[in-house]
């Protein structure tokens, strides 16, 4: 039996685009074949082979092709060219209320996309209550859908292609509708669908979420592929791509990404150990020389939960900036920020300034809180402007990692200490007494 859930070759969708709405039918009208339109490609000569159980995640800019891709896949589109082989059954959470005959109740809905993936009446009464208990939508449930807010339509959507048990669930933005506490029930649901292997397509803009639920990530620019492999690294080129981008557009000149660090001086009899060559965004401006955390003097690479720390940063300047943002942030394995400490927070001076040729040195003090034990990614940052509306200079993306120890039991990624109470109640002893309003 194949390993292959889904199997693209040279597959393109081509739009034709006008003018005018007239040039549409002259085109159609001209006896002589005149063109009037232009051709769009939507996706151009893509090729991927996805294997069953793998988790994937697509990402790109608005109009990359990623949303057509999907429609491709599930038959809501056919494609202009190329061959696509699916081997297994589609679930998928498409456009907001796809699929939902809005005259029709929750219940009915579930029965009948239920009887649309080849489920019977039996099969889809044995998963019913479980559909209906994910999605929470209380008497909604039967009610017409086009009654539904947009949350409803996302739990009940959601609740129903999870628990019809597919082969394939290709999801595209679903999870950010509704509110926190379903988002993360959505997400548990989703991690064992994955840890179960069910093959699943993700689009979202949300790069966290990427990398906490994705094996690999394929990054379509333009209707084309543009990198697919590890979701890290992709993700990773993915978010140096955007940066360089932005500070383009704002005027900022960036340096290759593989300019090598230079040395730096000492001052003050202080030497600050040169860190090595990192990804990123680099400003040939601003060049963060020197990133470290230091206990008691001497520089690790080792933090243990509830001591102090410094977190030592230095920045050369060859051009003057005003209104500078110095910061770091941690991440874990997942790409989920842990701690996160920058200047404009944690000082009262919002404006620090830099004269070309200074080297400035920041030195972040704090007590390290009780979080989970394991290896976290720094990333440290200038930046300038505010809190609310700034402009990154230099990024310098996970640059280096730091082993957290945490000897406690590490039930959570943060731990919070509490007072504890305890009581005994004799229940023969409790009188229950009705106030009247």
């Amino acid at each position: 039996m194949s390993d292959i859930a889904i199997k693209i070759e040279h597959l393109t969708k081509i739009y034709k685009i006008f003018d005018k709405p007239t040039d549409r039918i002259k085109e159609a009208l001209n006896p002589f074949g005149k063109r009037y339109s232009k051709d769009f490609y939507a996706l151009n000569d893509l090729n991927i082979e996805i294997k069953k159980g793998e988790t994937v995640g697509i990402i790109g800019k608005n109009g990359a092709g990623k949303s057509t891709l999907l429609k491709i896949i599930t038959g809501v589109l056919t494609p202009t060219s190329g061959n696509i082989q699916v081997n297994g059954r589609i679930a998928s959470l498409l456009e907001l209320g796809a699929g939902f005959n809005l005259e029709m109740t929750g219940i009915e809905n579930i029965y009948m996309n239920g009887s649309i993936m080849g489920y019977s009446k039996e099969d889809m009464d044995a998963r019913l209550q479980n559909i209906i208990d994910f999605a929470d939508i209380g008497d909604f449930i039967n009610q017409p859908v086009k009654m539904y807010s947009s949350g409803m339509f996302a739990r009940l959507a959601f609740a129903l292609n999870t628990f019809v048990e597919p082969d394939i669930l290709i999801v595209d933005e679903a999870l950010s509708v509704g509110d926190v506490f379903f988002q993360n029930k959505c997400f548990k649901k989703m991690e064992d669908l994955r840890n179960s292997g069910i093959t699943i397509l993700f689009v979202s803009h949300d790069m966290p979420s990427v990398r906490m639920l994705c094996d690999k990530c394929m990054w379509l620019e333009n209707g084309q592929k543009k990198m697919y492999g590890d979701v890290k690294y992709v993700s990773e080129e993915y978010f140096k791509y955007q940066l360089h981008e932005q500070n383009k557009l704002s005027g900022v000149n960036t340096a290759d990404k593989n300019e090598i660090v230079e040395t730096i001086t000492q001052y003050e009899n202080m030497t600050l150990p040169l860190i090595p060559d990192s990804n990123g965004l680099k400003c040939e401006d601003v060049i963060i020389k020197t990133f470290f955390f230091e206990e008691n003097g001497k520089r690790t690479s080792i933090l243990k939960v509830e001591k102090k720390y410094i977190a030592r940063m230095a920045v050369e300047f060859l051009k003057d900036y005003n209104n500078l943002i110095f910061g770091f942030v941690v991440e874990n394995s997942k790409g989920i920020n842990v701690l996160a400490f920058n200047t404009f927070i944690y000082s009262d001076k919002k404006n620090i300034s830099a004269l070309s040729g200074n080297t400035i040195i920041i030195d972040f003090e704090f007590m390290l809180p009780k979080i989970s034990r394991g290896v976290y990614v720094v990333s440290p940052a200038v930046a300038v402007g505010t809190q609310q509306q700034h402009r990154q200079l230099t990024w310098l993306e996970n640059c280096q990692s730091v082993e957290i120890i945490n000897d406690g039991y590490n039930l959570s990624m943060i731990e919070i200490d509490a007072k504890l109470k305890s009581y005994s109640i004799d229940s023969n002893k409790v009188k229950y007494v009705r106030a009247e309003v």
